[in-house]
């Protein structure tokens, strides 16, 4: 089976514009998370799909493969549907193009799950920290059944509960990290649209229940930080800095 690593990288973002090209420790942090994904699949298997010739450029000039896709993909899953129709390959990676600390040992440990589980879509978690807010309404938290099947994943702390002794010990949240076949990428570009729960959530992933596709969810590492915002750089460079050391 051929696995590849699909990053899609969008220079057009809203709230960073040009995220993608920014330098952390003098280097893109484009190409800082395509060295990662070149240590889980080899560099011949890594893409970069996005909108954006500047984009582009820096990663072949880097020796990595880059796919030209629509300016007007609805989600990132989106893109890399548009990107798998030009890229034959038995299982396809999403990895975020923000997140410069993803561990290569998580990619291959989704690889290797989907690889024995093609009739699902894989999707990673990890357990918060004491530091981390469950309330927080950027971290999407993940409900899973007791065979970590997802059942749904929220904005919002859950599980809930009604009785405080029965208060969960922990909560889970989402580590983008995903892994596809072609035809589960097919079939989530063609429903056209946001889902309503999608929509409301903002969690691109949730798509796939309305296609009734069942999504199993594989414990990754925590700590990854990503860059969203310009005042994230300090924070992840320090990271990348320490884990040089």
């Amino acid at each position: 089976m051929r696995t590849v690593v699909v990053i899609p990288a969008r220079f057009s973002s809203s709230r960073y514009p040009g995220k993608p090209l920014v330098e952390l420790l003098g280097r893109p942090m484009i190409l800082w998370v395509a060295d990662v994904a070149a240590k889980a699949v080899t560099a011949e298997n890594v893409y970069v799909a996005t909108e954006d010739q500047r984009i582009a450029s820096v990663v072949t000039a880097a020796g990595y493969n880059a796919v030209m896709t629509s300016s007007n993909a609805l989600t990132g899953t989106d893109r890399l549907a548009e990107a798998a129709e030009k890229i034959d390959a038995d299982i396809y990676i999403n990895v975020q193009g923000d997140e410069p600390l993803v561990d290569a040992g998580d990619i291959i440990k989704i690889a290797d799950c989907k690889q024995a589980n093609m009739d699902m879509v894989v999707n990673g978690f990890s357990w918060l920290s004491n530091l981390e807010d469950p309330a927080n309404v950027n971290i999407p938290k993940v409900i899973t059944t007791e065979s970590n099947r997802l059942v749904y994943m929220s904005r919002t702390p859950l599980p809930g509960f009604k009785d405080a002794a029965n208060k969960p010990e922990g909560y889970r949240k989402q580590v983008c990290i995903y892994a596809f076949t072609k035809e589960e990428l097919e079939r989530f570009a063609r429903f056209g649209r946001k889902s309503v729960l999608e929509q409301s959530e903002d969690i691109e992933i949730l798509r796939f229940l309305e296609l009734e596709t069942d999504v199993l969810m594989v414990e990754t590492r925590p700590g990854s930080l990503a860059v969203d915002v310009p005042e994230d750089v300090a924070p992840v460079e320090a990271a990348l800095r320490a884990r040089q050391h």
